[in-house]
Order: structure tokens, then C-alpha cells, then sequence
């Protein structure tokens, strides 16, 4: 078995930028800087600008080429003076970005083959004075620097390559993973990456991590990492409990088995319609899945969205007894068609289903539901009869089909997320082997769902 001190050693010498992309990327953001400065100054208002993230600490993986510069303005100015100055310096520096919106627009483009963000924030004193979200992000920078020597950032980039190689990096709504920042605050707090994995070997959530003692409030996360620049967040708040366990097992993984294929992110290849096939007759379960136009929002929206769709989903089908295995929610390749993608244990159900009524003893309430059924002349209704101490009658079943359920208006009026619920009106309904069709535009999620691994 290999040492896990030579493997890391391995590791850091390739994910760590060397000499020359540090240059590279040193001189490109110096030339961005100078041309910001120049938009400045033909703004009717004070500003600086500020490069930021992990490329200003020294602490991204080599390859990645992002360059993040915050324009502060004015505490005072108005959102939409910020606004204004703040897109106009972004496309006088990047003529050919694009504006994108996190709590108020950006510029966003490419610079000498680097991705470029040029966001507008206030220059506030304190971050518990911030006016917008992002005003917070130049005291992280502030904090880290002072805190992260160059054995600390090496040990940043080795979390950060490790996080990415088991798919639980980024902090995005799709992935729910570890942000950078987050990563950041923990090997900090933790002495290194070694200590990281060894520590949450043992952790059993909640943990919570506090760096400067605030201690002001309660979070209800499963890892919670107190912003030390604004006790009032927690930067793990996005993390899901999946990923923090999924961070554990390859913790554990990593130090009983050393391997630098850890550091590695997999690339699922798609599964062909024959792969699915395969599946569904080793499994001998039923896969259902609800197919529409995937809503035109930025992933931040749609993910959620999908998921919520999904939960609603899955619990119908269970309510009516179809017995969801499992599911997980799909987008296309294209990105053009979403997918709700549910197992259930039974494709069908009997005519009639059990309903119990009150205990006899609790007269009012057995009165009421006993008087509701004696009367009924529908044939299909057996009852009501006694079971123990209770009234129960076995009922015509509304759905006995899990496609008649999946197409009825009722699968509409589970809650939906409210971009989807448009485009799920129009929903296509694929059940058993017609899913395979599917292979040729949601092929890696079918992949992932049918291989599935920690």
C-alpha cells in the first residue's frame, strides 16, 4: 500500500501551479487591474479595485484560470448608481463579456484565456455592514491572506483537487458541495489537509467549527462553519448532508487505502440504450420517467426547482402505493429537456384499497365516518366491517396504474417547483422499457443513477 505522505507528495506537485502559470496568470490580472483603474477614472465617482478568490491567495488548482476583481464603491451610492458604474466598468474592461446576476448584475468574460468576473460591491467598513451579499467577499479575501501561509495554500489546493476528484466541490445549487471559501476556513482552522481528513474521519454531525469564537446564534445545518467575518452566516450552509457524508467515506477511503486516483474527478461516459436495458432486467423493477422542457433559468434556479418537482413526485407515487425505490432528477446534454427518473417496486394496484376509520370506542368521530359509508350503494365499497376496534372499508382505488397516475391532473397538483409546473403540463410519461429511449440525451444520469457509488 502506497504511504499516504508520498502520495499527497505526488498529489501537490501536480495540482499546485508551478513557476510560470503563476507568472502568467500574475501578469494577466495586473493588466486587468490597470485597465479597471482606467474605467474608473472616467466615472463621475471614487472607486478601487481589489483582485480576489482563490487566484489572489495562491490557492487554486493548476488549470483552473478564473480571475475575480471587485469594483468598491461608495458605501453610499445608490443600488442603481452601483449598478450603472459597475456594468459600465465590466464592459469597458471585457468588450466582449456578457452581464450575469448574482444579487445585482456583473460583467463576466475572457481575458488572455482566463475567465474573468468584474463585480461591482460597496466599500463598507465592517462586513456586518454589508448592503449587498457580495460586499462580504473582500473581507474573506482579507481574512485568508492574513491566515494562510505557503504551507497552508499548498495544503488548500490539495483539499480542493481532493474535493473535486470525489464530486463534492463547489457550492453551486447543482452540486450542494464544499465552496472554496469553506475549504479554505477548514484547513485553516484544521492545520492542513491531513488534518482535515483525519479529523472528519470521526466527525458526527452537527459539527459546527467557530474561528473567532461568535458564538451569536444557532445554525440547524449538518456542518456549520461560522463566517468569522459576519457571525451571522454559516458558510456551510449550501453544503448537503450527502456531500458532507460523502466527504467522510472518502476521509476514511483515503488514509486505509492512499491512492492519487482520489484526486481525480471521474468522467462518467453515457449509458446506451442496450446499457439500460441491462439494468431493467437485473433489477426487475418498473422505471418511470416524467419528460419536459427543461425551464430556461440559470442552474441556481432550475436545481432546486428539479428537486422539489422531484420530492413531490416520488411522494404522490407513494401515496398511491406505486412504492418509489429510488429517483433522481436529469437534465439533457443539450440542456434543452428535463427528466424526473423514479424506480417503483410496482407498476400496478388491486381496484380496491384499505382505509380505516376512528377506534368504535370514539364515538363521534366512528359515528361520522361509519354514517359516511353505510349509505353508499357503490359496489365497489365492501364495508364498513370491524377490524380489531375499528371501522374500516376497502374503497375503489383512484389510480390502479402508476401511468394512469403519472398523466392524470393529479400528478399536477403535487408541488412543483414554479418555473417547472408550466412545462410539466406538457409532460411526456415513459414507463418501463421505453425509458431506454431516453439513453441518447440524459445517457450520464442514467449512468450515475444505475452505477451508482459514495
Amino acid at each position: 500500500m502506497a504511504d499516504l505522505d508520498a502520495v499527497l507528495s505526488h498529489v501537490r506537485a501536480r495540482v499546485l501551479p508551478d513557476a510560470e502559470e503563476r507568472e502568467r496568470l500574475r501578469e494577466t490580472a495586473a493588466e486587468l487591474t490597470e485597465r479597471t483603474r482606467a474605467a474608473i477614472d472616467d466615472l463621475p465617482v471614487e472607486a478601487d479595485v481589489v483582485q480576489v478568490g482563490s487566484t489572489a491567495r495562491g490557492t487554486w488548482v493548476s488549470g483552473d484560470r478564473d480571475i475575480d476583481l471587485f469594483v468598491r464603491f461608495p458605501a453610499d451610492i445608490d443600488r442603481e448608481q452601483l449598478e450603472e458604474y459597475g456594468l459600465a466598468v465590466g464592459h469597458a474592461v471585457l468588450p466582449d463579456g456578457h452581464e450575469e446576476y448574482a444579487e445585482h448584475p456583473y460583467v463576466k468574460g475572457t481575458y488572455d484565456g482566463f475567465d474573468v468576473d468584474l463585480v461591482p460591491c460597496h466599500d463598507v467598513d465592517e462586513a456586518s455592514e454589508l448592503i449587498s451579499a457580495v460586499d462580504r467577499t473582500p473581507f474573506h479575501d482579507a481574512y485568508l491572506s492574513a491566515r494562510l501561509d505557503d504551507d497552508l495554500a499548498g495544503d488548500v489546493v490539495l483539499a480542493k483537487a481532493f474535493l473535486k476528484g470525489i464530486g463534492a466541490y463547489g457550492s453551486d445549487l447543482r452540486t450542494e458541495g464544499f465552496s472554496g471559501y469553506l475549504t479554505e476556513l477548514l484547513v485553516a482552522e484544521l492545520g492542513g489537509f491531513r488534518p482535515l481528513v483525519e479529523s472528519a474521519r470521526s466527525w458526527h454531525p452537527p459539527m459546527e467549527f467557530d474561528p473567532e469564537g461568535h458564538a451569536e446564534r444557532t445554525f440547524d445545518d449538518p456542518l456549520v462553519v461560522v463566517d468569522p467575518t459576519d457571525p451571522t452566516r454559516n458558510v456551510a450552509a449550501v453544503l448537503s448532508a450527502a456531500n458532507l457524508a460523502r466527504f467522510q467515506h472518502y476521509a476514511r477511503d483515503l488514509i486505509a487505502n492512499p491512492r492519487e486516483g482520489l484526486f481525480e474527478p471521474r468522467t462518467a461516459d453515457p449509458l446506451d440504450a442496450g446499457g439500460v436495458r441491462d439494468h431493467l432486467d437485473r433489477r426487475e423493477t418498473t422505471p418511470v420517467a416524467v419528460v419536459f422542457d427543461a425551464p430556461d433559468v440559470v442552474d441556481d434556479q432550475l436545481w432546486p426547482q428539479l428537486r422539489r418537482s422531484l420530492d413531490g413526485t416520488v411522494r404522490g407515487l407513494d401515496e398511491r402505493g406505486f412504492d418509489a425505490l429510488r429517483s433522481r432528477a436529469m437534465v439533457g446534454d443539450d440542456r434543452e429537456r428535463a427528466a424526473l427518473y423514479v424506480e417503483v417496486e410496482t407498476p400496478t394496484r388491486p381496484a380496491v384499497e384499505r382505509h380505516e376509520g376512528p377506534p368504535v370506542a370514539v364515538r363521534k368521530h366512528a359515528d361520522r365516518f361509519y354514517e359516511s359509508y353505510a349509505d353508499d350503494v357503490d359496489p365497489d365499497t365492501y364495508g364498513p366491517f370491524i377490524e380489531g376496534d375499528r371501522y374500516v372499508v376497502e374503497r375503489e382505488r383512484e389510480f390502479t396504474t402508476v401511468r394512469e397516475y403519472l398523466e392524470s391532473d393529479a400528478a399536477g397538483d403535487i408541488a412543483l417547483g414554479a418555473r417547472v409546473e408550466p412545462a410539466f403540463a406538457e409532460r411526456d410519461v415513459l414507463v418501463g422499457d421505453a425509458v431506454a429511449t431516453l439513453a441518447d440525451r440524459f445517457g450520464r444520469g442514467l449512468r450515475e443513477f444505475y452505477e451508482p457509488h459514495p
